[in-house]
């Protein structure tokens, strides 16, 4: 057998049960962050979830597929082993970015929705305008 099908063969049985890992991984425990970002509306928080979970796969596969090819001729195992972990550490470092991404995302959700909360309850009220007889005084 060529030796760059063996690399293709192992880097798929790496990349595809390890992007499936971590998708799982992230939304399992990523749905309680969401929750509190959207308020405690399980529903919302579950769809959400969903979504991103979804974007998730698509984006990895996505990658995983396009960086399946090399173009270099694998004729030893050392070779095989070298290419594979080249494209396993790239498949990683995707992972890990867009992991970051999210959480940056959600979080500027969660903080922005504690803002609108806070104005809900009157603690950042901006300052109003004082009236007079042609309309607002300069402060």
């Amino acid at each position: 057998m060529d030796m760059t099908v063996v690399a293709y063969i192992a880097y798929l049985l790496v990349a595809v049960p390890l992007t499936v890992w971590v998708a799982r991984t992230l939304g399992t425990n990523g749905f309680h962050f969401i929750k509190d970002v959207f308020d405690g509306d399980e529903q919302l928080a579950q769809a959400v979830n969903r979504l991103l979970q979804v974007g998730f796969y698509l984006l990895n596969f996505g990658f995983v597929t396009l960086w399946l090819r090399t173009g270099d001729d694998i004729g030893t195992a050392r070779g095989v082993f070298e290419t594979v972990a080249v494209k396993i550490g790239a498949v990683l470092l995707v992972l890990g970015i867009l992991h970051v991404l999210n959480v940056i995302v959600l979080n500027g959700f969660r903080k922005r929705g504690r803002v609108v909360d806070a104005r809900a309850l009157g603690a950042m009220e901006p300052p109003q305008p004082r009236p007079g007889p042609y309309g607002p005084q300069p402060q």
